[in-house]
């Protein structure tokens, strides 16, 4: 490929003097922030350790807006949130070995949900590197090899004019679809050593767009075109590439029913006519799916949860749309379309015939009165009333992170999210600690809207000290934690399986009185006040906790 010369910047005498004579007194760390705020990062989170030091002092020297976490795993999931709610590569710094390692809990439920988050770590002095057990503070033999499983892609710098380039490259991997982690890792003395090279200016990380080949959309569109039950999947990726209207122009004009996965929450309206919901994890749905002549799946790989724990088994032909090419057929014969799900979307609605079927909705009511029926019969009134509580005070627009807890288990089938990339949770990588500091991370993106955070007693303590965080940077969410005094689905889990339970049970602070003792509000509630309480505490500014003592019950299993 070519270059014209002429298409080059020309730059003005001023700022030739500035490229020539760089201000003195910077090093490699002012590399690492120069290059971010090039790439057009404004936020960047972290925990500051010795080797890391460097780019910690170069951020005094620049515009960034730093957010400083208590853990790492802690700063990782609000990275991960951050990149979600913005679709912006979510600058994460740390520091060699523990703190590189503390945070992989959280990369690996990034990748999961494919959030884009650009993890900059420091390394002990180059001297050392290559597995030579010289002893230095926080040496791995190998620490690239500790992250090479979880990420998309991990970039090594030696040098410092290695620098802008790893993270360009690095920033560019993160975004391109499917979006994940990314690893930068850099030698101490790399990062603090002084360099007289120019102030980094505008970097180029565009993203490779992901298009579906035209041979596929014409089979796609002629399955759907003709097909007497289509039904549709949307997964995560829906959200992810802003596909949400694409999607429903599309159900619409083939009278298509669509049933959203956990990760999909949002991607399609709730009260729509040809709306399944997300009863995912209910034979009735399983049923209907496995009923279609022709079933497309966008965004998903179709895995666990999304297939009612691998025992939906589908009897029509399958479409899969994925970006990321090892999911395509991973769990069942499809038609395989290599895509970003907006793009192909797009092309299918252009593609498709209209197709008309009167009955669709109405399978589609009887579907749901199915469901309800049999969640009905269960004698759940209080799980349904905590659930529509938090509906109740939620206002439309404003984002949800949700632990692994039994309120978030009911919220992945029974909430409406109302809008997409408002819902979130862990249910990725399955971790717990992931509802309040991912909440952090999505307050530091958009602080013009209250958070909320959804948290068993069991993952609040994953995440306590984070209140120091919350209260520090005064932002503007609410953590709802449900205190059942231990595991609670793991207790369900133990005692379906075994008759009684072992280490679910534990011992607990007063979450009111720990909270006030950060200097973060708290009250304790209950269900018939959590609505009010709630809509108090998401319209008052700063953070706040609400406690709701509360023991809740997992509706009945359909795939055992």
């Amino acid at each position: 490929m070519s270059h014209d010369h002429d298409d080059r910047p020309q730059l003005t005498a001023a700022q030739a003097a500035a490229v020539l004579n760089p201000p003195a007194g910077r090093n490699g760390g002012d590399l690492v922030v120069e290059t971010l705020q090039g790439l057009g990062a404004t936020t960047v989170f972290g925990l500051p350790g010795q080797h890391a030091l460097g780019m910690f002092d170069a951020l005094r020297r620049s515009s960034l807006r730093y957010v400083g976490l208590r853990v790492e795993n802690n700063a990782g999931f609000a990275a991960d949130a951050y990149g979600r709610i913005t679709g912006e590569v979510a600058p994460l710094l740390l520091s060699t070995g523990p703190g590189a390692l503390t945070s992989l809990a959280a990369l690996q439920e990034a990748a999961a949900a494919s959030a884009p988050v650009l993890a900059i770590s420091s390394q002990i002095p180059t001297a050392g590197l290559g597995g030579g057990r010289h002893g230095y503070l926080h040496e791995l033999r190998d620490q690239q090899a500790s992250v090479r499983d979880i990420v998309k892609s991990v970039h090594t710098v030696r040098t410092a004019s290695q620098i802008p380039s790893a993270i360009a490259a690095a920033c560019e991997s993160a975004l391109t679809a499917p979006h994940g982690p990314v690893w930068v890792e850099i030698p101490q003395d790399v990062l603090l050593a002084e360099t007289t090279l120019p102030v980094v200016s505008a970097m180029d990380a565009t993203p490779r767009e992901l298009y579906p080949r035209p041979e596929l959309t014409v089979a796609a569109a002629h399955l759907l075109s003709h097909a007497e039950r289509p039904v549709i999947i949307a997964g995560g990726g829906v959200v992810r590439s802003d596909a949400s209207g694409k999607l429903r122009a599309l159900a619409e004009k083939i009278d298509a029913p669509v049933v959203t996965t956990f990760g999909g929450k949002g991607a399609f309206p709730w009260e729509h006519p040809l709306s399944l919901r997300s009863w995912l994890e209910d034979r009735h749905t399983t049923d209907f799916l496995e009923d279609a002549d022709v079933l497309l799946v966008v965004g998903s790989g179709l895995g666990e949860l999304s297939s009612n724990y691998h025992t939906f088994r589908p009897r029509g032909r399958v479409i899969q749309i994925e970006a990321d090419a090892g999911k395509l057929e991973s769990n069942h014969p499809a038609l395989g379309i290599h895509s970003d799900a907006r793009e192909a979307l797009a092309d299918l609605l252009e593609a498709v015939e209209r197709r008309e079927d009167p009955d669709a909705a109405e399978r589609v009511r009887t579907v749901l009165e199915k469901v309800r029926v049999r969640i009905e019969a269960q004698d759940l009134t209080l799980e349904q009333q905590v659930l529509a509580a938090v509906r109740e005070a939620l206002p439309d627009a404003a984002p949800s992170f949700w632990d692994m807890t039994i309120l978030a288990y009911w919220a992945w089938s029974a909430f409406d999210a109302r809008r997409p990339n408002t819902m979130h949770s862990a249910q990725g990588a399955g971790g717990l600690g992931y509802g309040f500091p991912a909440a952090i991370g999505a307050a530091a993106a958009d602080p013009t809207k209250p958070v909320l955070a959804v948290s068993g007693d069991g993952g609040a303590m994953y995440s306590i000290a984070e209140l120091a965080t919350a209260r520090q940077y005064d932002l503007p969410l609410t953590w709802l934690i449900v205190d059942d005094g231990g595991y609670g689905i793991l207790r369900e889990y133990m005692t379906g399986a075994f008759g009684e339970t072992t280490g679910t049970e534990l011992a607990r602070p007063d979450f009111v009185a720990l909270a006030e003792s950060f200097g973060v509000p708290a009250v304790r509630t209950g269900p018939e006040s959590l609505a009010a309480d709630l809509g108090k505490a998401l319209a008052t500014p700063g953070p706040s906790v609400v406690v709701l003592p509360a023991l809740l019950r997992m509706f009945e299993p359909t795939h055992l």
